[in-house]
C-alpha cells in the first residue's frame, strides 16, 4: 500500500504485537520536526549572567548608575553578579562593604530575589541576583 501511495512504511511501535507501522512521507516528517525544534529555539530566553564591580569606596552617584544598569539586566531576565573588591586597608572595614552589597539589594528587591547570599571569597564579596 505504501509503495502505491509513493509514501514510506515507518515502523511506530516495534514491542507491540503485532508491530505497528504508519504509511507516511518520512522525509516531510522530518522537516517538520526539525522545524519545530528551531522554533522551540527561538522562543526561548538564555539567561546570562551579567557582573558589576564595587568597591567600598564607591561614591553615591556611581552606585545609583550602576543599581540602574542592574535594574535593567534584571529586566531583560539576565541574573546579575555584584563583586565588592577589597583592597589593602579596605580588608579592615568589610562591614562598608558588606552595607553597601546589603543597600543594592534593599533597592533591587522590587524586581530581583537573591539566589546567593553576599559571601566573602578571598578578597572579593559576591552576591546574586536574579530576577523574581
Amino acid at each position: 500500500m505504501a509503495r502505491e501511495a509513493g509514501l514510506d512504511l515507518v515502523e511506530v511501535a516495534r514491542n507491540a504485537n503485532p508491530p505497528v507501522c504508519r504509511i507516511m512521507d518520512y522525509g516531510k516528517y522530518k522537516y517538520e520536526m526539525k522545524k519545530k525544534t528551531v522554533e522551540a529555539r527561538k522562543k526561548s530566553h538564555h539567561i546570562k549572567l551579567k557582573e558589576l564591580r564595587l568597591r567600598p569606596k564607591t561614591e553615591e552617584h556611581d552606585l545609583m548608575t550602576k543599581m540602574q544598569h542592574a535594574r535593567e539586566f534584571l529586566m531583560q531576565h539576565h541574573k546579575v553578579l555584584v563583586n565588592m573588591l577589597f583592597r589593602g586597608r579596605e580588608m579592615a572595614h568589610m562591614n562598608l562593604g558588606k552595607d553597601l552589597i546589603l543597600r543594592f539589594v534593599k533597592e533591587l528587591e522590587d524586581i530581583s530575589k537573591v539566589e546567593q547570599e553576599p559571601r566573602l571569597e578571598g578578597r572579593r564579596m559576591t552576591l546574586v541576583l536574579s530576577p523574581k
